[in-house]
């Protein structure tokens, strides 16, 4: 059975909105769907040292895209 709840990332931890119906020590997997922009869904696939908004700039600015140019 799949639960889907939404949560809020806060110091490390997540924080769900709402209680999950599941028994104290129940093991679970995990998936994680970020809410918010295409930067912030490849998180960690690859090394990147600027700001969220320099990699949003990137990807967002069709001017950047090499397949879109001349």
């Amino acid at each position: 059975m799949a639960i889907e709840v939404e949560a809020t990332y806060e110091n490390g931890v997540l924080k769900l909105d709402k209680p999950l119906p599941l028994l104290e020590q129940e093991r679970v997997r995990v998936s994680i769907q970020p809410m918010s922009g295409r930067s912030r869904r490849g998180y960690g696939l690859v090394p990147w040292t600027g700001t969220v908004e320099d990699l949003n700039y990137l990807i967002d600015d069709v001017e950047n895209d090499p397949l879109e140019g001349p």
